[in-house]
């Protein structure tokens, strides 16, 4: 995905970024240990310790294969997508809800994941993917540039089609622009929980010379 990093480490997006639905896999076991040193026993040995969780289920204590779920949080698609998780021969869906990485190690220290039902709108956060900007006035003739306000925006979906990413289309923007939560193409099935209570905060600002 090419991109151009700005002052401040702001990203600017500027070519067309394609969103697609991945599906992963993970084997979980149970932890009957539990605290700081069976923590650090598990980790010693590959697993990472976590918690899974759902409306209507109580949270069970898991483990999970440390090099699959490392290289797997890498993937921004992992974040967003449905996981079939099999614990003692019983797969379900869930999502990664929250996680934490070591400082300075390169080690996942924990995973929360939250069980889905798939007949109720699941709520998460989705990334934004700036789409034709390349196209654009704003680009092609004003030497500017389409700069993210906010790199996800909440929404609520139904849990059995979530989107990679949600769409800004910019061919038409032009320098002086700013763009909304109300620019953005919602798939069937997502809708922004903002824009539900009524707030259709700018997500975007187009930059170049006007005139």
């Amino acid at each position: 995905m090419p991109s151009e990093t700005g002052r401040g480490g702001r990203r600017f997006y500027l070519f067309k970024q394609r969103t697609f639905i991945m599906s992963y896999e993970l084997q979980a076991t149970l932890r009957e240990a539990q605290g700081t040193g069976a923590s650090r026993r598990l980790r010693r040995a590959g697993q990472v310790p976590a918690v899974l969780y759902g409306d209507n289920q109580e949270a069970v204590a898991i483990a999970v294969d440390h090099k699959t779920v490392f290289y797997a949080l890498e993937k921004s698609a992992f974040h967003t997508s449905l996981i079939k998780l099999t614990l003692d021969g019983k797969t379900q869906d869930v999502i990664v809800r929250d996680f934490q990485i070591h400082p300075f190690r390169q080690q996942v220290v924990h995973l929360d994941f939250q069980a889905v039902d798939l007949n109720k709108p699941l709520r998460l956060r989705l990334p934004v993917a700036v789409v034709n900007a390349e196209k654009s006035k704003a680009v092609k003739l004003q030497s500017g540039r389409v700069s993210l306000l906010a790199t996800t925006v909440e929404v609520l979906v139904d849990p059995k089609n979530i989107p990679s990413a949600l769409e800004l289309d910019c061919a038409e923007v032009v320098a002086g622009d700013i763009l909304h939560l109300s620019d953005i193409k919602y798939p069937e099935g997502v809708s922004s929980v903002a824009l539900k209570r009524g707030s259709n905060l700018a997500v975007a600002t187009v930059t170049g010379k006007k005139g």
